[in-house]
């Protein structure tokens, strides 16, 4: 794969400090649902479970459709560009 002129092995290749910062704000939020359900009562079910919910998605969607993105390639978006202005 190219980028910027260059072959790169992988796409991940030279971007350890930017995966492991969405790593770690991927974990935490993940911890935090976790961490929510330790105030799970019978009297109070709702909040700890709604939080909970949102969290672990949060933590599940947010590097499937926002961080995903990276392992497109450039030719698919410039085509879907030019497809798109074609309209």
């Amino acid at each position: 794969m190219y980028s910027d002129g260059q072959n790169k092995a992988y796409s991940g290749q030279g971007n350890f400090v930017g995966n492991f910062v969405a790593f770690a704000a991927m974990f935490i939020l993940f911890i935090g649902a976790i961490y929510v359900l330790s105030f799970w009562t019978l009297e109070n079910a709702w909040w700890p479970g709604i939080a909970c919910l949102v969290l672990a998605a949060l933590a599940f969607l947010i590097p499937q459709h926002v961080l995903g993105r990276s392992n497109s390639h450039q030719t698919e978006r410039s085509a879907a560009v030019a497809v798109r202005a074609k309209r």
